[in-house]
């Protein structure tokens, strides 16, 4: 059974406008009837509940992009192909618990603290490596790697 966009929206109870923007990023495919209108299979249902699912445990759209990539565009996955998806955000999952407990951790000393320095707080960037050496505002990885590249 076809189904009309609004159709989609309202059994998904999401907007038009997110099936358009999930169908601009690849998360969710189309057909289009003779008159150019969207039409989608039932099974999309059980794609956009796992796009939700994701997003609901803090996932990004791009993470759940690589994920689906791999599975079927037009029908239904098996449920194989589910149970490899979701060992593999396990182990995502995993790491942003972990991150969150860290942060839980370090918050009351930092508060604590009071210092709210830019030039040495671990919470303001965990990851600087020229704090160390260099005063000032701190770099992220991807500004390190930006500058160490252009140097």
């Amino acid at each position: 059974m076809n189904m009309s966009i609004g159709q989609v929206a309202k059994r998904a109870g999401i907007s038009i406008a997110t099936l358009h923007f999930y169908e601009h990023k690849g998360l969710i495919y189309s057909d289009r009837n003779p008159a150019n209108q969207r039409r989608y299979d039932r099974q999309i249902l059980r794609r956009i509940a796992v796009i939700k699912a994701a997003q609901n445990v803090g996932l990004t759209l791009q993470e759940i992009s690589i994920a689906l990539a791999h599975l079927p565009k037009h029908k239904a996955p098996k449920k194989q192909q589910w149970e490899e998806m979701a060992q593999a955000w396990h182990q995502k999952l995993e790491e942003k618990i972990n991150s969150l407990k860290n942060l839980q951790s370090q918050l009351g000393s930092c508060i604590y603290c009071g210092c709210l320095s830019l030039e040495s707080c671990a919470l303001y960037n965990p990851q600087d490596s020229k704090g160390i050496l260099e005063p000032g505002a701190k770099l992220t990885c991807a500004q390190e790697e930006t500058v160490a590249s252009s140097e």
